[in-house]
């Protein structure tokens, strides 16, 4: 949120908070017509989507995990260049042999024919990962649903490889895992978003217009 107030006030646009610290609400400056609404990251992709809200700040890889086909549902309007992690997926660091997604690919068939379930991988991003790994030919997995610490569970034996968001790798290493060499699945960063809902009036559309032309986006 600092950041998001940070980037807007460097343009001409104040964000601030309104009442109480407990409080949703929030205030705009230096525009007429827009009002500001604090929500979870992870709540913005929706509502975009459903036309509850007309712009949003979020991250690109909440976006397209929680909307199908999301760049029908929402817009790019502009990388706000903070926010930045990597969407990877890791595998043990003794896994010597395995480096690349074929190497991945080949070692989910071995584990499969040994112990007759197919290799688990832990993550929060069903959608990304699964389209993901679809797109380059690995087969042979399961996805194991992860809502706490991902990079542990390899270590606590409830899945042989991750697929999470990363920043600098520091936890990754600490918890003897390694990023495939071609295992990026998306570079995130926070990202204004706009709704593809045709309801905007034309005093929105106007709206929008001017903000755009403020923002230089």
């Amino acid at each position: 949120m600092e950041k998001t107030f940070d980037w807007f006030g460097s343009r001409g646009v104040t964000l601030r908070k309104s009442g109480l610290d407990r409080e949703y609400a929030g205030a705009v400056e230096g525009i007429e017509g827009v009002e500001l609404v604090l929500l979870s990251a992870g709540e913005i992709p929706r509502e975009l989507a459903s036309g509850n809200i007309h712009l949003g700040v979020t991250g690109s890889d909440l976006v397209r995990e929680k909307l199908a086909n999301w760049d029908s549902q929402v817009g790019e309007l502009a990388p706000m260049g903070f926010g930045g992690a990597d969407l990877i997926i890791a595998v043990p660091q003794a896994w010597v042999d395995v480096d690349t997604l074929d190497d991945l690919d080949a070692a989910a068939a071995a584990f499969r024919a040994k112990h007759g379930f197919r290799l688990r991988i832990a993550t929060k991003y069903h959608r990304l990962v699964r389209e993901f790994l679809r797109e380059h030919g690995v087969a042979d997995y399961q996805l194991i649903d992860s809502q706490g610490a991902t990079e542990g569970t390899v270590k606590n034996e409830t899945a042989e490889a991750i697929a999470d968001i990363t920043s600098t790798g520091d936890t990754l290493r600490a918890n003897g895992l390694k990023v495939l060499d071609d295992g990026l699945i998306h570079a995130s960063q926070a990202t204004l978003f706009r709704g593809r809902r045709k309801d905007w009036t034309d005093e929105q559309r106007k709206t929008l217009k001017a903000l755009q032309t403020m923002l230089a986006i």
